[in-house]
Formats: structure tokens, C-alpha cells, sequence
């Protein structure tokens, strides 16, 4: 009977008991056991059974004997992996075999690893780049490297950078937990960009907002569809540019109709969240998740009134009760485990995410009106969002403030914020008594560009 004692004491009894086993046993489930259970392997261990193996029709069987044969550790077995990398049918046996050349650690193994450079499998490349880090400084490795850093895959390109080419950071002047004091609990009046322009690099832990509409009846009329994409283009550039290393950014928006100019014109529908997302993705920012805003049917506009009365094929336009959280990180080499072990562990613990949190992604929530703003963000979506993607202490930031939920939702829930709004009338609300009462646990800042400047040198 096989068990994992069996083959121990087999193996500590030479390399001939081991190949006698495998004779043996000849299905694949049982080589496959045996393989998988030799565990460390004497440096004089002779492996040459395995060999036939090699060619044996089941991949398990072929892709734990080359394991076997790599922790051989023994150079004359190169030319025998460097053919299984090559010439094997599957990309995970292959990548065995290439990581098994990279464990030996040698010159001819090195030379072997940079052909793999130019596979045509990414993850052969990528087991090929592994392989070759313990010969760093290497001047012709290096020149080999670099020269992938434009690689078309991008799992290719972000090995090399994490792997062999990420910069140290210069110690940057506050900890990732901390932000500056001059942002803290500060809206400003002005125009996004502008202000953004006057914010170091790193300076927030969170961005949630909803940028205006294309062409809404409450915002500019921009010049075309293509400029409105690019202008939101360069806000989200520099929101990513501020952004500390590793942290969120949520956008919330949705594709919408812009009304025909006559009976004679149909209406346009502009798919607004799909259309962003490129650049986004161009600009580093890595995409996390989709979140679905549902609402009532009854909060929307009803466009399928006509459809009702008459019910002709083509002519269904289903009510639109939907908006997306679109969820991006900002692209790092780091694991989201290093941001969260920044803190420390009481500011972990007191923000700890209560029973009751959403597991999935439709998130139920009724919309809010307001008389100054038509598209407030309800105190529930914005509570969430904070919840879900920053700890007590953060930096909020919203660059379309509007009537400043995020602001109001933030300071309840022991956060900073930090507000742009271009609008005076929505600034002025913000500062009107009727609104005053949401920051009023912390002492606010209601500034001009100007002041803001002047706040900032």
C-alpha cells in the first residue's frame, strides 16, 4: 500500500528502491502520489528513472517530475529541462521546467532563462524574469531586462517594474497614515484643476465623487462628447497624482441621454462610465470592482411610457434605475496588506466595518433631491463608500462637491475631507446656515482660490 511513510523510508534507502516503486506503479494517480511525496532529495540522488516520465501522456505526472528533477539541483540536467520549457505541450509544465533552470543558479542556466525572454507565452517570460533576479547588475541581463519594460502584456511589464526595476521612493515628508493640516476640513471654491495644481504629490487617502454630467441641463455645455471625456481625463490625473500610494478612487456616474432637438432628431445615449474607463486604465489606475446603484423605479424618469401605450417591437427603452461605482486603486507593487498595516492597531480597530455591511455588489439605496442641487449623493451611499475604503483619520477628497455630502458624511464618521466645487452657488449653500450645521464638529474653511494659495505657501 502507498503512503507518504512508505515512500520516506523507500527514499532514504537510495535512489534504485524509488525507481523499482515506479515501475510498479504505472497509473497515473499513484506516480503522481509518489512524485508529489519525495519530498527533499539527497544531492547524490540519482534521477535519470525519471527521465521516461517525461513524455508520459498525463500532465500531472510530467509536471511533478520535473519538480523532481529541480530540486535535483544538478547542471546536467539542462539540456533536459531547457527541451520540456520549449517543447512541452503545457504552460504549466513548461513554467516548471523554466523555474527549475532559474533554482539553479548558473551561468549556463542563465543563458538558457534569457531566451525564454522572447517566449511567446507571458507567463514563460515572466518565470524567465524570476530566474534571473539573483544575476542583478548584471550588464547584459540588465540590458535584456529593460528592454521588456515596453512588453505588450502587461503582466510582463508590471514584473519587471516591481521585481528588478521599482525605484526606491524618496522618504516622502508625512506617513502614508497622515495628511497636511492646510487640507483638512477645507473646501474650496474654484475650479478643480486649479486647485489640485497646489496639492504635493500623496496628499489623500480617498476620492469619491460624481462628476458632472455631458451637457446636463445643471452644467457648462461643453464644446463635445471627446472634450468632456478629456477634461474629466485630466481631473482624474491629477486626483491620481495626489493620491497616496496604494489607496481608492470611486466614481460614481452613469451613461446618459441627452434629449433629441426635435421631433425630427432621435436622442443620444452616451455610455459614460465605459468610455472613461480607458483612461483611467492609461493612467494607472487599476480597476477593482463594479458597484450597481439601485434605486426605486419610482425616483427615475420614465422612459418607457410610450412603449407601455403601444408595446412595438424596437421601440423599448427600459426606466433607468441604475447608476455605477466604478472602483479603481492606485497602481502600486505593493499588496493591500502594506496599506492596511500602516496603521496602527487601535485606529484599526475603531475602524473596523460594523454587522450590517453590503456583500454584494447591487447596493439598494434611495436617491435625494434637493431644491439647490438636483443630484445629491445620499448620506447611505456616501457612509458606505467612506466605510468600505478609508480608516478614521483620512483624508476625504471630492473635486465636484455640489452641496457637500461627502464632506458632512466624512466628519460623522471620524474622517478629514477635503472639497472643490467651481459652482459659487453650490459654495454658498455649503456655507449658508441651512447647510453650516453639517461640519459643524470641526472648524471648517470656506476659501477662495486665492486664500486657498495663500493658505498653501
Amino acid at each position: 500500500m502507498l503512503t507518504k511513510g512508505y515512500i520516506k523510508e523507500l527514499k532514504n534507502k537510495g535512489a534504485g528502491d524509488i525507481a523499482l516503486l515506479i515501475n510498479k506503479f504505472q497509473d497515473s494517480s499513484s506516480l503522481t502520489f509518489i512524485l508529489e511525496n519525495l519530498g527533499q532529495l539527497p544531492k547524490d540522488f540519482d534521477g535519470s528513472f525519471l527521465l521516461n516520465l517525461l513524455s508520459h501522456k498525463n500532465v500531472n505526472v510530467r509536471l511533478w517530475t520535473v519538480k523532481t528533477i529541480g530540486k535535483l539541483n544538478q547542471e546536467k540536467y539542462l539540456s533536459v529541462l531547457n527541451n520540456i520549457a520549449t517543447n512541452d505541450t503545457d504552460t504549466n509544465v513548461r513554467r516548471e521546467a523554466v523555474s527549475s533552470i532559474g533554482r539553479m543558479r548558473s551561468e549556463k542556466g542563465q543563458n538558457i532563462l534569457t531566451e525564454f525572454l522572447y517566449d511567446n507565452d507571458p507567463k514563460i517570460v515572466c518565470q524567465a524574469i524570476r530566474g534571473l533576479l539573483i544575476f542583478k547588475g548584471n550588464p547584459e541581463i540588465d540590458n535584456n531586462l529593460k528592454s521588456l519594460l515596453n512588453h505588450e502584456n502587461e503582466m510582463v511589464r508590471t514584473i519587471i517594474y516591481k521585481e528588478y526595476f521599482a525605484e526606491q521612493k524618496n522618504k516622502l515628508s508625512q506617513p502614508h497614515t497622515h495628511s497636511y493640516d492646510y487640507l483638512k476640513n477645507v473646501i474650496v471654491n474654484a475650479d478643480t484643476l486649479e486647485a489640485m495644481k497646489l496639492l504635493k504629490d500623496e496628499s489623500i487617502h480617498l476620492t469619491f465623487t460624481s462628476p458632472p454630467y455631458y451637457n446636463a441641463r445643471d452644467y457648462s455645455i461643453y464644446p463635445s462628447y471627446k472634450s468632456y471625456l478629456e477634461f474629466l481625463a485630466d481631473v482624474f490625473r491629477e486626483v491620481f497624482r495626489i493620491t497616496k500610494e496604494g489607496r481608492f478612487l470611486i466614481v460614481n456616474t452613469s451613461p446618459i441621454i441627452i434629449p433629441r432637438i426635435s421631433r425630427a432628431h432621435s436622442s443620444k445615449r452616451y455610455p459614460i462610465p465605459f468610455d472613461i474607463h480607458p483612461y483611467l486604465i492609461e493612467m494607472g489606475w487599476e480597476f477593482i470592482d463594479d458597484i450597481i446603484w439601485m434605486k426605486p423605479e419610482a425616483s427615475v424618469k420614465n422612459r418607457i411610457g410610450g412603449f407601455q401605450q403601444h408595446r412595438k417591437p424596437l421601440a423599448y427603452k427600459p426606466n433607468s434605475v441604475t447608476e455605477y461605482l466604478m472602483v479603481y486603486r492606485k497602481s502600486t507593487e505593493k499588496l493591500l496588506d502594506w496599506n492596511i498595516h500602516q496603521y496602527d492597531e487601535q485606529t484599526v480597530k475603531e475602524s473596523k466595518v460594523p454587522e450590517g455591511y453590503e456583500t454584494t455588489n447591487i447596493w439598494k439605496i434611495d436617491p435625494c433631491f434637493d431644491k439647490v442641487h438636483s443630484a445629491v449623493f445620499p448620506a447611505e451611499l456616501c457612509k458606505r463608500v467612506i466605510q468600505y475604503y478609508s480608516y478614521k483619520g483620512d483624508l476625504v477628497f471630492d473635486p465636484f462637491a455640489g452641496s457637500g455630502t461627502v464632506g458632512k458624511t466624512a466628519k460623522r464618521l471620524g474622517r478629514f475631507f477635503f472639497l472643490t466645487e467651481k459652482d459659487k452657488v453650490y459654495f454658498d449653500y455649503m456655507k449658508s446656515k441651512k447647510s453650516m450645521n453639517m461640519f459643524d464638529s470641526y472648524e471648517t474653511k470656506f476659501l477662495t482660490l486665492e486664500e486657498f494659495k495663500n493658505i498653501v505657501k
